[in-house]
């Protein structure tokens, strides 16, 4: 019987409802925005006055250069008669704009990613140096707001390419190394070369081999591949490096051996990790995920997409001595495939957090291996979070900070 792994997430939504006020029978007429276009042979400030008389119209703004005409608060009556005046080309009804900025979504914030000298995260979009593999459902291989290596894809699992059909992996490779390009969102290491390895099918899930095909090509490119990502889990447990019982652990300690740090997914059956694996597996990162609804310390800030309490150990999380360090994983917004954006949860949305953590540390430290990445990330992490508070284990990991890589 084959083995089966999943893609460790949550999915949210959430809705908002409102209600209609009814006006007043004896109400004044209600108003509209509108923009009036005139004709180039009239002087826009007079007509705007004389119509601002003669049918109430609430002047806003007098247009003479980019367009003749103005702008105004009147009723639909007003509209329909200056719409009769033939020096009236349009009278057209305003509408609303917001803007394009780029967000910082909370997991960001908490990690203090803003704050990494090596992300600069000043929407100037500069890139960091440094290559991400996600072994994951794909990648969306043209989303605008990632830097897909397309020469470093690979398929190993269904399908023709490693172009992301679920999403999943999509969002993982956003908090990793979304662009910081005034945009979208932003990643803890911005910019990074996200590696597409599609081990997972368009359901979110896989077997054993297909991730081992995935860890293998990693590995065959070592020398490229500084970090990678690995949100999915299984039932299993640990073993021992060079005995030769379980084949994906084996396959995780050559490539650990190789030099590539991996961040891992402690999994979300509330249970301990070390039943679960790659989680279990001591040579990787495993990673626990923390409810935190506004990228703040502290606690007491109101559920958004699910309910769970601020500030605490997310209330799906496994949990143990298998777990090395913590990230939010609650209600995280990334992007998407289909060049959109989603938020969700899970301790698969943890992991890639603490995975361009190491990228950001990878870029300024080289050579250093992955036992010296995971120490520098517990050393740099904090534990000013709500403990111990929904933690089943009374053991209190460090939570990611990246301030200082």
């Amino acid at each position: 019987m084959r083995r089966s792994l999943t893609a460790a997430l949550f999915a949210g939504a959430l809705v908002i409802a409102g209600t209609a006020a009814t006006a007043p029978a004896n109400a004044a007429p209600s108003t509209t925005g509108y923009i009036v276009m005139l004709r180039d042979n009239v002087k826009p400030s007079s007509v705007a006055s004389e119509h601002s008389h003669a049918h109430g119209a609430d002047l806003k703004h007098v247009y003479t250069h980019a367009i003749h005409g103005y702008s105004a608060n009147m009723s639909s009556t007003a509209a329909e008669r200056i719409q009769k005046d033939s020096r009236v080309l349009r009278v057209q009804q305003d509408g609303t704009v917001q803007t394009d900025a780029q967000s910082t979504p909370t997991g960001i914030n908490r990690a203090d990613a803003e704050l990494s000298p090596t992300a600069k995260i000043n929407g100037a979009d500069e890139r960091v140096d440094v290559d991400v593999a996600v072994i994951d459902t794909g990648v969306d291989l043209d989303h605008p707001d990632l830097n897909v290596y397309m020469a470093g894809a690979k398929n190993c699992s269904t399908g023709k390419s490693a172009d992301d059909g679920n999403g999943h992996g999509t969002h993982v490779s956003g908090t990793i190394g979304a662009l910081d390009n005034t945009s979208g969102v932003v990643g803890m290491a911005p910019g990074a070369r996200v590696w597409p390895v599609r081990v997972l099918n368009n359901a979110g899930s896989g077997t054993f081999s297909d991730v081992i095909c995935g860890i293998d090509y990693v590995t065959a490119h070592a020398n490229e591949i500084e970090v990678a990502n690995m949100s999915l889990g299984g039932a299993g447990t640990d073993s021992v490096c060079g005995s030769n019982t379980d084949a994906m652990h084996e396959a995780i300690c050559n490539s650990v051996s190789a030099g590539i740090t991996y961040a891992v997914a402690a999994g979300n059956e509330t249970d301990d990790a070390a039943n679960h694996t790659p989680a279990a597996y001591d040579e990787v990162i495993t990673v626990s995920a923390l409810a935190d609804f506004n990228g703040q310390p502290g606690g007491g800030a109101p559920a958004t997409c699910r309910s769970d309490i601020d500030d605490t150990i997310a209330n799906f999380s496994n949990f143990g001595a298998d777990v090395d360090i913590m990230a939010p994983g609650v209600c995280i917004e990334s992007t998407w495939k289909g060049g959109g954006y989603n938020t969700i949860s899970g301790t698969s949305m943890a992991t890639p957090h603490v995975a361009g953590g190491a990228a950001l540390y990878k870029a300024t430290n080289p050579s250093a291996s992955p036992s010296i990445v995971k120490a520098a990330l517990q050393t740099a992490g904090t534990t000013n979070y709500s403990w111990p508070a929904g933690d089943p284990d009374g053991i209190q990991e460090k939570l990611l900070n990246v301030s200082t890589f």
